[in-house]
């Protein structure tokens, strides 16, 4: 089977007026080929990485990164847990268990998971990490309110924490969900 490699391309950032050095990015293409200090799986509570985002980043990462993850075991929606990236080009992989729809309380639960991402991020002095659009797949999350979410929470740990991060990206790979995010960082962007 050919592997097809999907570049990399920046649609959008926002610099923050408060600090120009903190940066938040819209990036079109597949997370697993990102080389930021860490990349986030949007995960199941149980790490088992058998699909979307999950099975990607394991398939190209190998099997190391589900070794580890077998290991923790179990994570609570909205927390996140670090493992080493295996053969990725990053340095750690932060998996992040986002909600499922339906489960109740979900905007609560995915504010949780983005920050504590941050959060895990900060505590290992990374620099840059990417996310992809946490629980808008197979989790059924509405794409337009991750999106909003995502930034809103990005932004607002850029703006009150005291971080070691000057770099969040979201890397998204499909256009429907591109679109979303488009929208959110301008709307982001026109109340700064």
């Amino acid at each position: 089977m050919k592997r097809t490699v999907v570049a990399i391309i920046v649609i959008d950032e926002i610099k923050l007026k408060h600090d120009n050095t903190k940066i938040i990015k819209l990036m079109r293409g597949d997370i697993t080929e990102r080389n930021t200090d860490a990349i986030v799986n949007a995960a199941n509570c149980y790490l088992k990485h058998g699909g979307g985002v999950a099975a990607a980043i394991v398939r190209k990462g190998g099997p190391t990164i589900q070794e580890e993850s077998n290991n923790i075991r179990f994570v609570p929606v909205g927390s996140a847990v670090l493992t080493t990236a295996g053969k990725l080009s990053c340095k750690a992989v932060i998996h992040a268990v986002g909600p499922r729809i339906g489960e109740g309380n979900e905007d609560h639960k995915l504010t949780n998971a983005v920050r504590n991402v941050l959060l895990l991020a900060s505590e290992q002095n990374f620099s840059s990490i990417s996310m992809p659009a946490i629980s808008s797949g197979i989790f059924g999350f509405p794409k337009d309110k991750c999106a909003k979410i995502l930034v809103e929470e990005s932004k607002r740990f850029l703006e009150n924490e005291s971080t070691s991060i000057e770099v969040i990206e979201f890397c998204i790979i499909d256009d429907e969900t591109i679109e979303y995010f488009k929208a959110q960082f301008s709307d982001t962007k026109n109340k700064l």
